[in-house]
């Protein structure tokens, strides 16, 4: 337990130096650096020019109390979570709910018993240290799944239940880098997997913006969901930005990933847990993710959208539906009518 007292910052704020000097002699002997304050003013400057640990505060102080510290310090957002104790000789009965009502995490009866002092200080860091990480990987998990299969795994989580797979209305979206193949036989590797990585980043930003998700990365583009109210005007939205932002970027930076095609599906599918019980995928499957799939395939430089797409957006006054056309699609017997989607010029309304 001793061990995670070192190199840690500790800022003891009492208005008696001898009391200072003694816990700086106890804690300094497991590599704890003390910082010293004799008043609450002087405590929150070093607070504020140092990154500390723990506090260790006394209630009676000469200019604010340390109950009123210690709701000071809570207040800081680096400090919110940081370890409070108190060490006075205040009976602690007196002041118990006070204290615990400003944030103090625990209580310490002076004389000061230096074996009992860093067995608790210990706890509370091991303690803060186990909440930091838990923050952590709630942010990673943030960061590398869905809102969806992270709500999904918080749920688990709690309940110790999946829920069974549903059926969902959805639009979704494919995108696809054209000649990503061929760069990739060019390119360094590193400078294609960055280049690829700001590609990727600019297009989830887009999708979130416009209310969408993103279900997963599909090598060098994404499949992206759009459910609820007007979910076809925010995917064809979506598509039409991703397809504006993209070639700007690219001809901005001297992108060589420019070429994009996009395949946009509305209907019927299916919501649930696939896979194993050692390892599960939160995802979409049915029609609309196949179809769009298939379009995104039939698109080069332009957003090509299917027939119940244009029966859902068809009277939107953003956007128009262009070239409608019979094309084979695998998978489909009879050829399926498909348009490619364009913003609409201010001149042309919709029919």
């Amino acid at each position: 337990m001793d061990e995670i007292l070192n190199e840690k910052t500790v800022l003891v704020v009492d208005d008696a130096p001898v009391t200072r000097m003694l816990v700086a002699d106890v804690l300094g002997q497991n590599g704890v650096r003390v910082l010293e304050a004799g008043s609450a003013e002087r405590a929150r400057q070093l607070a504020g020019e140092h990154l500390v640990d723990a506090f260790l505060l006394d209630v009676r102080l000469p200019d604010m109390n340390g109950i009123e510290l210690c709701r000071a310090l809570r207040a800081v957002e680096r400090y919110r979570g940081v370890p409070i104790m108190f060490v006075t000789g205040v009976d602690q009965r007196e002041i118990l709910q006070w204290a615990l009502e400003a944030g103090c995490d625990d209580f310490m009866q002076k004389p000061i018993d230096p074996t009992v002092l860093r067995k608790r200080l210990g706890n509370l860091l091991q303690k803060a240290a186990y909440v930091q990480q838990v923050e952590l990987m709630s942010l990673s998990l943030q960061r590398y799944v869905s809102p969806r299969t992270e709500e999904i795994a918080r749920v688990y989580a709690s309940t110790r239940l999946l829920p069974g797979p549903r059926q969902v209305e959805v639009c979704t979206l494919f995108s696809d880098a054209r000649g990503f193949t061929e760069m990739s036989q060019q390119m360094d590797p590193e400078a294609l997997f960055h280049m690829l990585s700001e590609h990727l980043a600019a297009q989830v930003d887009l999708v979130y913006d416009h209310g969408g998700y993103v279900d997963k990365f599909a090598g060098d583009g994404i499949m992206a969901v759009f459910d609820g109210e007007q979910m076809a005007r925010r995917c064809c939205l979506c598509a039409l930005e991703i397809m504006e932002k993209s070639g700007g970027a690219a001809a901005q930076r001297g992108s060589r990933i420019g070429r994009l095609g996009i395949g946009i599906d509305k209907g019927l599918a299916i919501v649930g847990n696939l896979g194993s019980k050692e390892h599960l995928d939160y995802t979409i499957i049915g029609a609309p993710v196949n179809l769009a799939a298939r379009l995104c395939g039939l698109a080069d430089r332009s957003v090509v959208a299917s027939q119940a797409v244009h029966d859902a957006a068809a009277a939107l006054a953003e956007v128009e539906f262009r070239g409608a056309r019979q094309v084979a699609v695998r998978g489909y017997r009879e050829p399926l009518t498909v348009y490619d989607l364009a913003r609409r010029s201010r001149s042309t309304k919709p029919a």
